[in-house]
C-alpha cells in the first residue's frame, strides 16, 4: 500500500515532520500548512489527521519525546559499564550539545510546557528519566543535581557559541555527584 493510501504512514510523516520543523520556527512558527509542504500530503491531510494545531504540536512533541527515551536507553547502557560515571556523564553530554536540533526541540517543548500543562509530562521526561538513571549510580540527590546542570548546559548551549567543553563538564559533574 502507497503512503498516499495508507493512513498510519500518512500521519507518521507528518508527526514527523512537524518534529523536523520545530528547531527551524520553533512551536510558534509551525503552520498546518508548513507541516503539510514538508510532509508532502496535502494540507487537508494535516487537518484530516489532527484538528487542532495544538494536536499537532502534542503529536510532534510526545515523538521528540520518545527519542529522548531513545537516549536515555543508550546513556543508560553506558553509564552502566562506566568506570568513572562523572567523566562518562560528561563525554555523553558534550555529544549531546553538538546536536542542536535536539536541543532547540527540547528547549520548545520546556517553553510549550510552560503555557500548556498538559504537555509537563513530556517535558520532564529528559530530567526525570535521567535522574532516574543516575540515582542507581550516585543516590537519587546527586543524580537530581547533575540532571538539573545538565539542563542548565543545555540552555547555556543553545545561546553561546561555545558549549561548555568536556573537561569542564566532567569537573562539574564529578563536584555535584560527589556532595553528600
Amino acid at each position: 500500500m502507497s503512503a498516499a493510501r495508507n493512513p498510519a504512514e500518512r500521519r507518521r510523516r507528518i508527526v514527523e515532520a512537524a518534529c523536523d520543523l520545530i528547531p527551524e520556527v520553533g512551536v510558534g512558527g509551525l503552520t498546518h500548512r508548513l507541516v503539510a509542504a514538508r510532509a508532502d500530503v496535502p494540507l487537508g491531510a494535516t487537518t484530516y489527521y489532527f484538528k487542532t494545531l495544538g494536536d499537532l504540536v502534542a503529536a510532534a512533541l510526545e515523538a521528540a519525546a520518545e527519542l529522548t527515551a531513545e537516549w536515555l536507553r543508550r546513556w543508560a547502557g553506558e553509564l552502566a559499564s562506566a568506570a568513572d560515571v562523572p567523566a562518562t556523564l560528561a563525554a555523553l553530554t558534550a555529544a549531546y550539545l553538538r546536536e542542536r536540533d535536539r536541543m532547540v526541540t527540547w528547549n520548545e517543548m520546556y517553553a510549550a510546557a510552560g503555557h500548556r500543562p498538559e504537555l509537563r509530562p513530556l517535558a520532564r521526561a529528559w530530567n526525570d528519566g535521567l535522574t532516574e538513571v543516575l540515582a542507581a549510580h550516585v543516590g537519587p540527590e546527586a543524580a537530581r543535581r547533575a540532571a538539573v546542570f545538565v539542563d542548565g548546559a543545555v540552555l547555556h548551549a543553545l545561546v553561546n557559541d561555545d558549549p561548555l567543553d568536556q573537561d569542564a563538564l566532567a569537573g562539574a559533574l564529578a563536584a555535584l555527584m560527589t556532595q553528600p
